[in-house]
């Protein structure tokens, strides 16, 4: 059975109480449940002082890093780089991202692994030379069954998605990385974070009706706004959250990352721990009864302990329906009709989607069914197409088992492969037309432009897997299923179990323990692969400053991870730096022209894509610079959006902000991440200016660094950036990346 090792768990246990204890009487209040976390996990914990939040960088232990698919690819080619015979801590690998949503499950994961073999090959052999647990397609998306088989209250991994924080709906600290901070904690160093600030949410009142746990995450999105919770730790408390399933908390921690969040925690309680014991892990749950009161908030915490407060009652607490294009713009159900007629909306939803990481429990399906059982004993069938896809194959086989798919068969859903699928863009869909303006409807937790199905004239909204299952029936955005009826029937709230009466089932596994002894597998990369690519690596900073170098983009606007490297078909490519360097920047909008993917090339003067551009540039030898707005980099963990940038000759981002593992990314693969001290210099960049950083032999943390547009009529401006370099990280930037850095210290000490 894989899971967590009993005796890491023990080991963590047994430490718990007397560091938190120590840093109770050092800080001489009580303490969070973040706090305790992040102290229990310190690399060297310093017995006269506490880290200074927002400013002090700690190094830390993870428990475990689990990476899926999409990002193992890259992560492993660089780890593979190291020259270690087996991974340092406990590791995953999930197969979830590359299956594509089109005819149904079954068909649609066959169609994956023909077209995926050499990419789902190299994982499975890569995780077996290296001691890595490999979980097969098809066997489920990797939050849910990281929730299931590893997460445990009081731990802590890193994981190469963004929504690694899932775990923390089981009192985990789980944090989204950049596949090279994951290679850091796998060659046996440590996560290195800035103390994080935070922002507690005071639950009070219990979720009833219609309203879910989705609707508390989709309010704290709409209070904090997707930056409002970057560089903090998201912890919620209160009476409130024992109305709260294990998995509920998971919803509301899993798209915590909406609003950049570090990573969201909820304490262990009596959900967590039945949980726990139904996902077979009752020797855990045991230990963790040992130490209960260690595995939440002090009960003296209040809003003292922390830098912001947010309060809910979920008694009050209306079900809502986000979007279009942001997880953040947000209104109760009951205005959901009118603002779409107001906006010009499409109010027919062409289609209604239930599931991803987010919300793809037996509970989330449990409560959906309820609602399509209700309208199949009217006679009613959904209006409009609606798809379900199973959080993993544990939670598909018990579904079936207990009817609840047959449920919604029966008002026509069609059962998706247990993956990502359209939640990351992986749909391929025939029903509408090539620039159709058109509305959907997910539970899933992110909604920008082209982000389910590739087409920018889609318009995604977000609400509960419930909450969907009502607007299919009614196949209109013009529908509140409060007190609307459909053909003439009135929903009732929906009911549903949290853990199934009959256990769960196991399914098939789909789960490849590595060998005691990897040594003798051949880890094969072929040179003519169009997928997979070994890594050569960056150049080390040459000593000089950066001087007049081109501004190839300037963005206006979100600038997302999707918009500077898409997934979608360039999946195929998450292997292969080069090739997948042909989606750069194409969902970027000029900031001169309004255009998106398309800008000057600085060789040729010519206006063109983005991706040919910035190959010019290289070609050329002409290093060149991105000018970002607000939260650049918001959304995904990929570090190709990172990397592709680099490997073309990007070696500066300058931004009026950016989202944290975007900025982290950045600093690992060797380019300059500088902030605006004044924002408004953003507006003084033109398009055939030429930026220089200056000073660079000097660089050092808090410093700021001087900057100068110059333009072609002599004109020049100086302004200053700063950055949140530490002095590890400017030995990275230095030596070209943080890989390199790691390769030069290894080679050194053989």
């Amino acid at each position: 059975m894989p899971g967590t090792p009993e005796a890491l768990v023990r080991r963590l246990y047994e430490r718990l109480p007397e560091r938190v204890a120590r840093a109770r009487q050092l800080l001489g209040r009580p303490l969070t449940l973040t706090e305790k976390i992040l102290l229990s996990h310190l690399d060297a914990p310093d017995p006269d002082s506490a880290p200074e939040r927002g400013r002090t960088y700690v190094e830390l232990r993870p428990d475990r890093v689990a990476m899926q698919d999409a990002t193992a690819q890259m992560a492993l080619l660089q780890f593979m780089t190291a020259g270690l015979e087996r991974v340092a801590v406990p590791t995953t690998v999930h197969c979830d991202h590359l299956i594509q949503a089109q005819a149904g499950a079954a068909a649609d994961l066959q169609v994956a692994e023909e077209a995926n073999a050499e990419i789902y090959q190299f994982l499975r052999d890569v995780s077996a030379r290296y001691g890595i647990g490999f979980w097969e397609p098809g066997s489920g998306i990797i939050h849910q069954v990281v929730l299931e088989c590893y997460a445990f209250p009081g731990g802590m991994m890193i994981g190469t998605d963004s929504h690694t924080p899932n775990a923390g709906g089981l009192g985990m600290i789980a944090v989204g990385v950049g596949g090279a901070e994951a290679v850091d904690v796998l060659v046996g160093g440590t996560f290195g974070l800035r103390w994080p600030r935070l922002i507690g949410v005071r639950l009070t009142g219990a979720l009833s009706g219609w309203t879910a746990p989705k609707d508390v995450i989709l309010k704290v999105a709409q209070t904090l706004t997707v930056r409002g919770g970057t560089g903090a730790v998201i912890e919620y408390f209160g009476p409130g959250a024992a109305s709260i399933s294990a998995t509920g908390k998971a919803t509301i921690c899993n798209m915590g990352a909406e609003i950049g969040a570090t990573c969201s925690v909820f304490g262990y309680d009596a959900h967590a721990e039945a949980y726990m014991r139904a996902t077979g892990r009752a020797e855990l749950a045991d230990l963790a009864g040992t130490v209960a009161s260690d595995l939440c908030a002090d009960d003296a915490v209040d809003a003292s302990c922390f830098d912001r407060i947010v309060e809910i009652d979920l008694s009050r607490l209306e079900p809502h329906v986000v979007g279009p294009h942001t997880p953040d713009r947000s209104r109760r159900v009951s205005a959901m009709g009118s603002e779409a007629k107001l906006n010009g909306w499409p109010q027919h939803l062409s289609a209604c989607l239930v599931g991803s990481c987010t919300n793809s429990s037996y509970e989330d399906i449990s409560r959906a069914a309820n609602v399509a059982r209700q309208a199949s004993a009217a006679g009613l069938v959904a209006r409009s197409p609606l798809y379900v896809t199973p959080g993993s194959e544990q939670v598909r086989a018990t579904i079936e088992r207990d009817g609840l798919l047959g449920d919604l068969e029966r008002i026509g859903a069609t059962v998706l492969a247990n993956a990502c699928g359209p939640c990351i863009g992986q749909w391929k869909r025939s029903d509408i037309a090539a620039g159709e303006t058109n509305s959907i409807l997910t539970s899933y937790n992110r909604n920008f432009p082209r982000r389910n199905d590739g087409s920018a004239a889609t318009l995604a909204f977000i609400a509960s897997p419930e909450t969907v299952v009502a607007y299919a029936l009614a196949g209109t955005l013009a529908f509140n299923p409060l007190v609307d009826s459909v053909g003439g029937v009135h929903l009732e709230p929906p009911a549903g179990d949290a853990l199934p009466g009959g256990g769960f089932e196991s399914g098939i596994a789909g789960y490849v323990p590595p060998p005691a002894d990897g040594s003798g597998v051949e880890v094969v990369v072929r040179s003519d692969s169009q997928r997979l690519a070994l890594l050569q690596p960056f150049p080390a900073w040459d000593g000089s400053d950066f001087v007049e170098l081109a501004v190839l983009v300037k963005a206006r606007g979100k600038c997302t991870t999707d918009h500077i490297s898409a997934a979608g078909p360039w999946l195929a490519y998450r292997g292969h730096l080069d090739n997948i360097c042909g989606n750069l920047f194409l969902g970027v909008v000029n900031a001169f022209t309004g255009e998106t993917g398309r800008g000057r090339c600085p060789v040729h003067g010519a206006v063109e894509p983005y991706p040919e551009a910035a190959r010019h540039c290289c070609q050329a030898g002409r290093r060149w610079v991105v000018v970002g707005d607000e939260n650049y980099g918001e959304g995904s963990s990929r570090e190709h959006a990172a990397m592709e940038p680099r490997h073309l000759g990007a070696v500066a981002v300058l931004a009026r902000s950016f989202a944290r593992i975007a900025e982290t990314n950045l600093k690992k693969q060797g380019v300059l991440a500088l902030t605006f001290s004044d924002p408004d210099i953003w507006s003084e960049i033109g398009e055939e200016d030429l930026i220089s950083v200056l000073g660079l032999a000097e660089l050092a943390p808090e410093r700021p660094v001087l900057c100068r547009v110059t333009r072609s009529n002599g004109f020049s401006l100086d302004f200053c950036a700063t950055h949140t370099m530490s002095a590890e990280h400017i030995e990275w930037w230095r030596a070209g990346s943080a890989l390199n850095l790691i390769r030069s210290r290894r080679s050194a000490a053989r």
